[in-house]
C-alpha cells in the first residue's frame, strides 16, 4: 500500500509539471496567446497604412490632383502664372521668444502659394 500511494504522488507530480512548465503547458498556452494578440494588432496597423497607401496609389493613377498636390508639397512646383511667397524666421530671435502659438503657426505656413491677379490693364486695352 505504501508504494502504491508513493507511486500515486509521483505520478500526481509528473502530471503537474507538465500542466504547469513542460511543452504545451498552460504558461506557454498564455505565452503563446498574447504572441497572437500582439501580432493581429501590429497586423491591423499594417493593414491601415496599407489602406491608406492604397488610396494614395489609386487617387495617382487616376487623377492630376493627387500628383500636383504631391509635386507642390515635396517638389515646391507652382503653377505658371501663380507667386510662390516663402516666409522664413530670422535666425537671430529664437522660435522661444515669440510665443509658442505663433511660432507654431510660422512654421506651418513657411510656404504660400498665391494665384497671381490677371493684370487689369492688359485685359481694358
Amino acid at each position: 500500500m505504501k508504494y502504491l500511494l508513493l507511486a500515486l504522488v509521483a505520478l500526481l507530480g509528473v502530471l503537474q509539471y507538465r500542466l504547469w512548465i513542460a511543452e504545451g503547458s498552460l504558461a506557454e498556452k498564455h505565452r503563446l496567446q498574447r504572441q497572437v494578440e500582439e501580432q493581429q494588432a501590429f497586423n491591423r496597423e499594417l493593414e491601415a497604412r496599407n489602406a491608406v497607401l492604397e488610396r494614395e496609389v489609386l487617387d495617382l493613377q487616376t487623377g492630376n490632383e493627387g500628383l500636383e498636390q504631391r509635386a507642390r508639397e515635396q517638389l515646391g512646383l507652382v503653377r505658371e502664372g501663380e507667386i510662390f511667397y516663402q516666409f522664413v524666421l530670422e535666425p537671430d530671435r529664437p522660435a522661444a521668444s515669440v510665443g509658442s502659438d505663433h511660432s507654431r503657426a510660422v512654421d506651418a505656413a513657411k510656404a504660400i502659394v498665391i494665384p497671381a491677379l490677371p493684370d487689369t490693364e492688359s485685359e481694358t486695352e
